[in-house]
């Protein structure tokens, strides 16, 4: 049983890949301790991919509030969909342009496990993102994992952003343009 939720999530996730945008913003008073940190580093050109892999509960610690003054932004991708690729620029021109702010960029990964050696080492490397990407296994998430983690994601579509510093939280679910991401991140200034 646990199997088929599995491949159906990850079935639902290839097959809604969207454009659409849906956004939710709200606070949150959830407190977890973190153990690690994805390093924010905007050249990572003479970096090779290293695979980082997050379980489900350590994604799940990684997404709580961790009560300081640092904003988290999380991106969920595919190397398949186009529209996460499309935004990608945004994201890298962001990380850029606040690299001396308190701001950690986390892309996770949900490429099927058999294109993490390959597919997703060269997508990876070609967009010069090596230490902010993770990667999640979609079949060993279980049914409880969005309803614990998101307000609005229930995970049947990517890209999906959250970000969040302290209690407050803005769920996106699609691509986003430039000047809408530009207009989040400004959001928690």
């Amino acid at each position: 049983m646990k199997n088929l939720i599995s491949s159906l999530l990850v079935l639902t996730i290839i097959v809604s890949c969207n454009k659409e945008t849906k956004v939710a913003e709200t606070t949150d008073s959830a407190t977890v301790d973190s153990s690690a940190a994805v390093v924010n580093a905007v050249e990572a050109a003479a970096v090779p991919f290293q695979k980082v892999e997050w379980t489900p509960e350590e994604a799940s610690k990684m997404l709580a509030n961790q009560n300081n003054d640092t904003l988290y932004v999380t991106n969920f991708f595919a190397t398949w969909c186009g529209p996460c690729v499309k935004e990608i620029p945004h994201f890298k021109q962001k990380m850029a342009e606040m690299k001396d702010q308190k701001v950690k960029f986390t892309f996770v990964s949900l490429d099927e496990r058999s294109d993490w050696d390959d597919v997703v080492p060269q997508f990876v490397e070609k967009f010069k993102l090596s230490p902010n990407v993770v990667l999640l296994d979609g079949s060993k998430i279980t049914p409880d994992f969005f309803p614990k983690n998101f307000k609005q994601w229930d995970g049947g579509a990517i890209p999906f952003t959250l970000m969040r510093k302290g209690d407050k939280t803005d769920e996106t679910l699609g691509s986003m343009s430039e000047e809408m991401l530009t207009q989040k991140l400004n959001s928690f200034n």
